[in-house]
Order: structure tokens, then sequence, then C-alpha cells
């Protein structure tokens, strides 16, 4: 067993993160990875826990590369103030090599993520959400942070008082390194908007790296529609239904 914690407050949900895991009852998400909220030291308290590797990546993630939780846990605590805050991860062996791991952060009361306001065509003031959007993304990218995995569940948002703040999850996966115009535009290529949303939002973006906006916007719709024809040849080669 490996861990890391923020603090020693959680060493005991830590120690027993598996059978906390297993009897709560409380799942976000069960899929490829799982998600769990548990209640701890007054805290509630989001556990992911990773699928369990193939062998090659067992013998990558235990000799070559951090595990999924590992990073997830580092990154976020790089990058604190664009994440939930970060408690900690712990990893289990088997055999000398990884078996089940497990991230573990703060639960961070959200209203909705990205996807219902460019999903919802009357959503409830959708072009205010995709300007504060524009801003986030343009100080992401201002942190030399490239979020690979920028799509719509993986964007919170909040009320508050004076407008949203927004967070991201899901950060295993990003570069840390100074981002050329092009490379900030095709970042948006994920979030699957139709084009009339997208072009709203990089319009914003746009003044905010004092580029021409049609030229962005030219550059954004090409790597939103490049990743959509992606994603649809894969479906089609499954036998699954294809979305616009």
């Amino acid at each position: 067993m490996k861990y890391e914690l923020s603090s020693g407050k959680y060493i005991g949900l830590i120690e027993e993160i598996r059978d906390y895991f297993l009897h709560t009852t409380q799942t976000i998400y069960d899929g490829r990875n799982s998600l769990k909220v548990i209640s701890y030291a007054e805290s509630k308290i989001v556990v992911k826990a990773f699928k369990i590797p193939h062998i090659i990546n067992k013998i990558a993630y235990t000799f070559f590369r951090d595990s999924k939780a590992k990073k997830s846990f580092m990154h976020s605590v790089k990058i604190i103030e664009f994440t939930p805050e970060p408690i900690g991860y712990v990893e289990y062996f088997k055999m000398g090599l990884l078996s089940d791991s497990y991230y573990l952060c703060k639960e961070y009361a959200y209203n909705f993520t990205i996807r219902e306001p460019l999903v919802e065509k009357d959503f409830k003031n959708k072009e205010h959400i995709f300007k504060a959007f524009a801003s986030f993304t343009y100080a992401l990218h201002n942190y030399n942070i490239e979020h690979l995995d920028y799509s719509p569940g993986n964007i919170l948002i909040k009320e508050i008082d004076n407008g949203y703040e927004f967070k991201i999850i899901d950060v295993n996966r990003m570069r840390f390194k100074r981002l050329t115009d092009i490379e900030r535009l095709e970042n948006f290529s994920k979030l699957w908007a139709k084009d009339e949303d997208l072009k709203l939002i990089i319009e914003c973006y746009a003044k905010l790296i004092d580029m021409n906006k049609d030229e962005a916007i030219v550059i954004a719709l090409r790597a939103s529609q490049k990743h959509k024809d992606k994603k649809n040849f894969k479906k089609r080669l499954k036998g699954k239904k294809v979305v616009d």
C-alpha cells in the first residue's frame, strides 16, 4: 500500500478506503471507473476508484510512470485554485504490481456542468455563462495548463453572488506548457458544442488573447468538427448511434 495525504485528519479513511468504498451507497458514477461520496470527519469526500489496469499497464504504472490516482492528486495540488480541494491518493499492490487505486477530494457543491447550457437551448443566462467560461479557460491557459480531456462533464459550475465559479475534474491527463494561440483554441474541441455556441465562446476568448475573432472561430470550429468526425467514425465501427 502506498499513499499521500494533504492532511493527517484523513489517515483513518485512507487506511480503510477499500472497506469504506465498498460499503458506501452514495454512487455518483459507476462505469469504467467508479465515483462515490463518503462522509468522514464531518466532510463529504468524493472518492474515485480507478479501473484495475491490465497486465502491461500494471507494469508500466508500477515501474515507469505514475498511476492515474497519483497524477490526479499531484496535478490537483499543483493547480489547486482550479480544482475541488484534493485530499490524497492511495495505491494497492498485488504480487508487486499496481492493483486498485483511489483518488480523494472534497465534494464540490456545483449547480451544473458546462454540458447543460451547451445542450439546453433556453438555459438561463446561457450567454453570460459562456462568457464567464471563456474567461475561466483563459485563466487556465495563462497558467500553462492544458486539460487533455476538456469535455462537458469535467467542467463544474457553481452559481455565486457575482456570477459563476468554475472547477475542473478528471485531471490525471494534463500538460503543463506555454500554449500557442492555435493550441488554446483547439483545447475547446472536446466540448461537442453546437457551432453557434462555440462561436460565442470563441468570440469572447479571442478578445482576451487579442486575436481576430473570425480567424479564431475558423480554427476552433475546424478542431471541433475534426473531433466529432473522429468520435462518430469510431461509433459507426461499433454500430452505435452517431451524434451531431
